[in-house]
């Protein structure tokens, strides 16, 4: 009993988290006992028994501190916890006090001094534990007691005349408690943005035409090919469709309990929107001897050549067949045109192909110039 620490406790989650604090810090399970042992058995209205009255006999002795054992076996049958230490040294001992002043101990001797002068002459092995209500109602009365000031206090026993008293001293914790700052934990939610990259194949096909010279007698399948008519190859390309899901992949618990760990992860993925615009289809497309006849007599003494030319007839008849700039005026189009080909088509200048890009448009839109 030399270091053996002693606290009392009102709540039993109280006195279970100082527990599981003393046995984080390196004491042992041996040397740390909790009575009542569960939060049921505390609550429990059964007759107090020998159980409570063997707990504290092992750990005051028989006789010789009967009046301590007594406190401490009345303080569990009104609904107390007790939790004692046994420390190997002083060091463990103020350890131990330390820890279990966190967690709001009771004053024993106050708390015995209130049963003496409400009449309590000492621990009865037979009296039935305090229900929940009464618990409840003699706590609620300590707490008017404390914050009147009117606590009793003990009063010492006077010698009598022709006695010589030799007092016996011997130490005894007293587990106060006190409030400190030991930190906390402040969560903040942020949204951060992660760039995705993916790679995608995309399929695309071209129409090449090749005129070959050939220099040779007709066949009867030539002559019988001697006829007007047209073939039509359609040019088609794959476009990459972007899309996006959201899953829950953690979630962040905080709270106060001990040794609680937790992990703040935000993550978020930043999507690219593509905007697709559909084109009207231009049956200018399907036969180009139109525009090669305009090539002929408006580029035809560049010296360049038709394919240079191609690609801006069919973008003037490609824009002329969209909401954008159906029903246009050359003059009032040509500014937005001239922006979008050069940002299409950096090495083509405008100034070069504009009278392309206008045929081609104005051939669709039924329009001359």
């Amino acid at each position: 009993m030399e270091n053996t620490v002693v606290g009392v406790y009102d709540s039993y989650a109280q006195a279970q988290n100082a527990m599981n604090e003393l046995l984080a810090s390196g004491f042992s399970r041996d040397e740390v006992e909790l009575s009542p042992e569960s939060e049921t058995e505390a609550t429990t209205t059964k007759t107090g028994g020998s159980a409570i009255g063997n707990f504290f006999r092992s750990l005051f002795g028989m006789d010789e501190r009967r009046e301590e054992r007594d406190v401490y076996a009345e303080a569990v049958r009104r609904g107390s916890c007790v939790l004692t230490v046994d420390a190997d040294d002083d060091e463990e001992r103020d350890r131990a006090i330390e820890v279990m002043n966190r967690y709001d101990p009771v004053d024993i001797e106050e708390r015995a001094a209130q049963w003496r002068s409400q009449g309590w002459a000492g621990y009865d092995e037979n009296a039935p534990r305090y229900t929940q209500s009464e618990i409840d109602t003699e706590r609620q009365r300590y707490a008017q007691e404390r914050n009147a000031g009117t606590a009793p206090e003990t009063i010492r026993q006077q010698a009598r005349e022709g006695e010589t008293r030799i007092p016996v001293v011997e130490e005894e914790l007293r587990v106060g408690k006190r409030e400190v700052q030991r930190g906390g934990v402040r969560v903040y939610t942020r949204v951060r943005e992660k760039p995705v990259h993916e790679t995608v194949e995309l399929r695309q096909e071209h129409v090449n035409v090749d005129r070959r010279p050939v220099d040779q007698p007709a066949s009867e399948a030539d002559l019988a090919a001697f006829k007007e008519g047209s073939v039509e190859l359609r040019e088609t390309a794959e476009e990459p469709v972007v899309s996006k899901t959201a899953r829950v992949v953690e979630e962040v618990v905080v709270g106060k309990e001990v040794t609680q760990e937790t992990q703040d992860v935000n993550d978020t993925v930043r999507r690219t929107d593509v905007d697709v615009e559909q084109l009207g289809a231009s049956k200018a497309t399907a036969d180009d001897a139109d525009f090669r006849h305009h090539w002929q007599s408006a580029y035809g003494t560049t010296g360049e050549r038709y394919e240079d030319y191609d690609a801006a007839y069919r973008y003037g008849s490609s824009m002329a067949g969209t909401e954008r700039f159906r029903n246009y005026r050359w003059e009032d189009a040509e500014p937005d045109l001239r922006s979008d080909w050069e940002r299409q088509h950096p090495e083509s200048a405008w100034d070069k192909v504009k009278d392309a890009v206008r045929y081609g448009a104005e051939r669709v839109s039924g329009h001359r110039h």
